[in-house]
């Protein structure tokens, strides 16, 4: 006799299967998470410069090459986490986790990812885009496979996706960054990994261990304390680098930039409140708070229009 959903699952047409299946890729390859690509623009924005000839075309092509490479981490991380994906009351919902998407597809799609976010590199002829790219993919499979055991180390192992992004912007465009712009990137990125393992560790309690077996060695007081001392280093390091980068001549630009600290500072204020509040929801994803709070994005776009001013 048939199951109900046995019966649902062969009423199916070929055409709302094959939906089905375009559903659960997509949702794998998390689109809401695509905007971080954009820190390729990062370093051109700072130095106000899209480098050579036609830079922002070999912008957007480093955008691509690590929006490919991202979502291939996406795909073969979900195939190793199922097992604890299904532990965790969100993202027991994955479609990897639930079966909606067969691990064996998403493996030949992270490796058709992987390959394309490498080609973007071949195609602009530009081997450091190739080099930083080909840095992030080891790097997040190293720490899929061992580093997100290891305590610390895997912060910084998350926080050098975001910098990689920086880099790889900056060899495309050959736009060389400041040390300071580095820092500054460097920081932000750490704080939001810090501000991640303190909102599942909280959010989750003891069940914060079996979903991710590393949180045993976290307390939240003390990731709560390098959150703060991280964001107040990113703000020194930011006020450093909007005080060097301009040359004599420029002290109205020297001003505007000075002047984005206290938006920034403010954003960051707001972002530690935000993660320190416990609520229901609190096993969403940390990003969600930089960009659907009404206070936040205000911050934001007052710190964007302050930059945007110096340049």
């Amino acid at each position: 006799m048939t199951t109900h959903a046995g019966a649902t699952q062969v009423a199916l047409t070929p055409l709302a299967r094959g939906a089905r299946w375009a559903v659960a890729v997509l949702r794998t390859a998390r689109p809401r998470q695509w905007p971080k690509n954009l820190l390729v623009f990062a370093a051109p924005l700072a130095g106000a410069s899209l480098g050579r000839r036609d830079g922002l075309a070999y912008a957007l092509v480093a955008a691509a090459a690590f929006g490919f490479a991202s979502v291939a981490v996406y795909f073969v991380n979900d195939v190793a986490d199922a097992e604890r994906d299904r532990l965790h009351p969100r993202k027991r919902h994955r479609p990897v986790a639930s079966g909606e998407l067969p691990k064996s597809h998403a493996v030949m799609l992270g490796v058709g990812c992987a390959l394309a976010g490498l080609a973007a590199g071949l195609l602009i002829a530009e081997p450091l885009l190739i080099a930083t790219v080909a840095a992030y993919l080891g790097l997040s499979f190293l720490y899929s496979w061992k580093l997100k055991q290891i305590a610390v180390i895997e912060l910084l192992f998350v926080a050098s996706g975001f910098l990689l992004r920086v880099l790889g912007g900056a060899a495309a465009t050959h736009v060389p960054p400041s040390g300071w712009f580095l820092l500054v990137c460097s920081l932000g990125a750490l704080g939001v990994a810090l501000a991640k393992r303190y909102s599942e560790l909280t959010s989750l309690g003891a069940e914060a261990v079996a979903h991710r077996p590393v949180m045993r060695w976290y307390r939240p007081a003390a990731l709560r304390a390098g959150q703060i001392a991280v964001g107040a280093g990113m703000i020194v390091a930011y006020l450093a680098w909007a005080a060097s980068e301009h040359p004599p001549g420029m002290d109205g630009a020297r001003s505007w930039h000075l002047a984005s600290a206290l938006p920034l500072a403010a954003a960051l204020v707001r972002f530690g409140y935000l993660t320190g509040r416990r609520t229901e929801n609190g096993s969403a994803p940390v990003e969600d708070l930089l960009t659907r709070d009404g206070p936040m994005l205000a911050c934001e776009a007052a710190w964007l229009a302050l930059f945007v001013a110096g340049l």
